[in-house]
């Protein structure tokens, strides 16, 4: 619980704030950036919330803060934002919310699709987040981006009895599927796994009906202007990870949406391809 008493100097006067246990994790100025921006090493409120959206907004990133360092002296949204995850960010799919310190903050997804839904990553196991999923029909598959991002997947699994899919390459043990090689894999007619090795070895995409879900392989950088990956942040291969950026240029996709960095939709899938194709080219010559 985040304490009045620790809380950042640059946060502007009001009943939210951001205190000294941020772990910078981006999720809830990426969420509620009417509220929350990026403070350097820490998020901070640069504008308190000025109507009844923009308060449950900033609600609902404090209860999605991975550390519960977002605190408020108004609770009278919390209650309601606790119940709101998933979050739909456009038909079928959705933000979990919940972010787990597990996983630095990472973002993780639901899939709604009638042959049975799909969590893209693994969200902090929450109990008013598993109780919406099960209202939702359950989750009958989990997309595992990488290592890092693996959270509460045990606890989801025990749960709902999903099927885990991992690459091999990552070393995970005790998953329902373990998949090998760099060609895509169909998982379903409208679900094809990507490996795209270089963030770790066993770094997978999902590509779900025009949506990418990227993990920790690519995200969209607002400062910058265009999409990006993090050669700073590579545990594997730089070089592999922008062979497997240029390989995505083969598919048809209008979403980035990333376990870290904020998504992007772009106005077809040719402007993303275009969106890419800069990305790649200045990440080479950098």
């Amino acid at each position: 619980m985040a304490r009045r008493t620790e809380a950042h100097a640059d946060n502007v006067p009001g009943p939210f704030f951001v205190d000294r246990t941020c772990i910078d994790c981006g999720t809830c100025y990426q969420f509620a950036p009417e509220t929350f921006q990026d403070g350097g090493d820490h998020a901070r409120v640069h504008a308190q919330p000025a109507d009844a959206g923009l308060r449950l907004r900033a609600s609902m990133a404090l209860v999605a803060c991975p550390v519960g360092s977002i605190g408020t002296d108004d609770k009278a949204d919390v209650a309601r934002a606790s119940q709101a995850f998933p979050h739909a960010l456009a038909e079928g799919v959705y933000f979990c919310g919940y972010a787990s310190e597990k996983s630095f903050g990472a973002w993780s997804y639901l899939i709604r699709r009638p042959a049975g839904n799909v969590l893209m990553d693994s969200p902090r196991a929450a109990e008013p987040l598993m109780k919406n999923l099960a209202a939702l029909g359950g989750v009958a598959m989990m997309v595992l981006s990488h290592q890092d991002d693996v959270a509460d997947h045990a606890t989801y699994h025990e749960r709902f009895g999903c099927e885990r899919i991992m690459h091999r390459a990552d070393r995970m043990t005790g998953l329902e599927r373990l998949v090998d090689g760099e060609e895509p894999i169909p998982l379903a007619k409208d679900l094809l796994l990507i490996p795209t090795p270089g963030h770790t070895a066993g770094s997978v995409c999902l590509l779900h009906q025009g949506f990418l879900f990227t993990g920790d392989h690519l995200w969209w950088n607002p400062d910058k202007g265009h999409l990006s990956a993090s050669r700073a942040y590579n545990w594997h291969s730089w070089e592999q990870q922008l062979a497997s950026l240029e390989k995505l240029l083969a598919f048809d996709f209008s979403w980035v949406l990333p376990g870290h960095g904020f998504l992007h939709k772009a106005e077809s899938p040719e402007a993303m391809r275009r969106d890419l194709e800069r990305a790649i080219a200045q990440l080479r010559s950098s």
